[in-house]
Formats: C-alpha cells, sequence, structure tokens
C-alpha cells in the first residue's frame, strides 16, 4: 500500500519564529553597535568591549523578554482550558450545541455538525473545543522556555559573527568589512528562514537585509556624530 506523506511545516512556527527573531537582532544589533562605537574612533579595545557587552546583555535580554512574552500567551491559554473544562462540566450539552455550530458555519450539515460535536466530546470533549473553538493546538501551543533558549542561543550566534570580525579585522578597514558580512549573512538568514517555512527566498532575504543595512547606516551616523560632540 502507498502511504501519502505530505510535509508541513507549521509546526516550526514557535521555535522557528524565536530562532529567527534571535539570530536577526543579534547579528544586526551587534554589529551596530560595533559600527556606531568605531564611527566614534575610540582605542580598538573599546570596541571590542563593546561588542562583548553586546553579545553577553543581548542575548540575555532576548530570552528574558521571550520568556516574559510567551509564557503569558502561555497563562491566556490556561485560563482559557480552565474556563472551558469549568462549562463542559456545568453545562454539557450546551457545549456540545456550541461545537456543532462551529462545524456547521465550517460547511457540514446541521445532521453531520451534531453527529461529529457528539462523537468528538465523547472522546475529547476538552481537545475538541480547545482545538475548534480556543483555536490551541499541539503545534501552537506555547512553550516559554524554549521559545527564551531558541533566542538567547541564535542571538548568540549572529552576535558572535560581526564580534569575530572586529577581533581579527584592523581598525581602518572595521566598518566595511562588518557592513558587508552582515549583510551577507542576513541575506542567508532571510532565505534560510524562508526555506525553513516554506515561503518564497527572494522578498524574505531583502526584506531582512534592508531593515539590517537601515539600522547600521543610522547608528554609524549617530556613532559618528557622538564621536565629533565629546
Amino acid at each position: 500500500m502507498h502511504h501519502h506523506h505530505e510535509l508541513h511545516r507549521v509546526g516550526r512556527t514557535g521555535w522557528l519564529r524565536a530562532a529567527v527573531l534571535g539570530a536577526n537582532d543579534g547579528l544586526i544589533s551587534t554589529a551596530s553597535l560595533i559600527i556606531g562605537v568605531a564611527a566614534a574612533h575610540p582605542e580598538g579595545s573599546a570596541v571590542l568591549l563593546a561588542g562583548i557587552a553586546g553579545v553577553v546583555g543581548g542575548s540575555l535580554s532576548m530570552a528574558a523578554g521571550e520568556y516574559v512574552s510567551v509564557s503569558s500567551q502561555a497563562d491566556s491559554e490556561q485560563a482559557d482550558l480552565a474556563r472551558e473544562r469549568q462549562e463542559l462540566h456545568s453545562a454539557p450539552e450546551a457545549e456540545q450545541r456550541e461545537l456543532a455550530g462551529i462545524y456547521v458555519r465550517r460547511g457540514l450539515t446541521p445532521q453531520l455538525a451534531e453527529q461529529v460535536a457528539a462523537q468528538l466530546s465523547a472522546h475529547d470533549a476538552l481537545a475538541a473545543h480547545a482545538r475548534d473553538e480556543l483555536g490551541i493546538t499541539d503545534f501552537s501551543r506555547a512553550q516559554p522556555l524554549l521559545a527564551a533558549v531558541a533566542s538567547a542561543g541564535s542571538f548568540a550566534v549572529g552576535a558572535l559573527l560581526p564580534l569575530l570580525v572586529a577581533l581579527l579585522v584592523p581598525a581602518a578597514q572595521l566598518t566595511p568589512a562588518i557592513f558587508g558580512l552582515t549583510v551577507v549573512l542576513l541575506l542567508a538568514l532571510g532565505a534560510s528562514a524562508a526555506q525553513l517555512g516554506g515561503a518564497r527566498l527572494l522578498p524574505a532575504a531583502m526584506r531582512v537585509a534592508f531593515w539590517g543595512v537601515i539600522a547600521m547606516a543610522i547608528t554609524g551616523l549617530a556613532g559618528h556624530y557622538a564621536g565629533i560632540a565629546v
């Protein structure tokens, strides 16, 4: 027997979003920070120290922010599930009618919708309401710790690349080297994220690179004029 297998990418949505956001932020923010500090013409050690501080502080900030944000989502999901569990206990027939109404609006006949609602409710009523009424599935359920780890790790990976350039490249070539490398890496990051998510490569790559260029240019100008002012 031939088994039909479909590859769906929706299960990657949670960790993919956090990982792409972390890597993108790590690369852009650290590259912009180094370019901005270098534009003020300090000593090379100051540029390196700024980069290291950016990597450490940014990774921890990303982890904390992502954990708090996704934890809030998880709290909301748990509250909705607790409320639904109570409603199923106090008014199971009304909840089953509500479930049938959802299926009717999705295209089933009233008779078939009632049969489906009855069978799903007998099997696992809470799971049926979570999925079809609340939109909570195993794919979409919030995972705060996973999101925090993905964000912090990907931020550090993205941030270490411009920091490595700052370690190896002479001060005179530092800004163009970091700028060029960052643009190439942003294009690759955008294309990779699009590939993982099944989206078009070129628009995603160009979008990520465009905003990275804007961030580095503005930060460089700010550093340059701040250096003149002080």
